[in-house]
């Protein structure tokens, strides 16, 4: 396996333990403008579709508004956390579709990596919040940053 095909598999993962509609939102607009190839399944010509590139990233935007509401689930609560880990498997397995690498193993890291996340992150927020006073609101406008960071980069390296 390639292991820069590994890490942005990996990286996408993480970035969908931090919000899980983010990686798929960069993904699908990567793969829509590079086009689905001749082999794509289902899955991957939904993703790459103009109409999914254009839909996910306002779902994502609204993810990061509800992110900051007070009252919302953490995001290491079981069905939070399952959407997490499918979005990670999901953008796990696009970036090995892609690249023709075996899915399965892409999956289970994009999985896996979600999972590092958003528990990492879930940890990093509320010492963030709790033990530095960093209001909820600003520490999810730097998690954000992070995310678009990574998704911008990630879908550079991607080609």
């Amino acid at each position: 396996m390639n292991r820069s095909d590994m890490m942005t598999a990996a990286g996408m993962g993480a970035m969908a333990g931090m919000r899980a509609l983010s990686a798929p939102a960069f993904l699908s607009q990567h793969l829509a403008e590079e086009g689905a190839s001749s082999k794509a399944n289902p899955v991957e010509q939904f993703l790459a579709s103009s109409t999914t590139a254009r839909v996910l990233p306002v779902l994502a935007l609204g993810e990061l508004v509800l992110d900051k509401l007070p009252g919302m689930p953490a995001r290491i609560v079981p069905p939070v956390l399952l959407m997490r880990l499918a979005s990670g498997a999901l953008v796990g397995a696009a970036v090995a579709r892609q690249k023709e690498r075996p899915v399965l193993g892409f999956a289970v890291v994009g999985a896996v990596a979600a999972l590092a996340s958003s528990f990492a992150l879930y940890t990093v927020r509320e010492f963030a919040t709790r033990k530095l006073h960093i209001p909820n609101i600003i520490a999810g406008f730097i998690e954000d940053a992070l995310v678009a960071s990574a998704g911008h980069r990630l879908t550079a390296v991607m080609g």
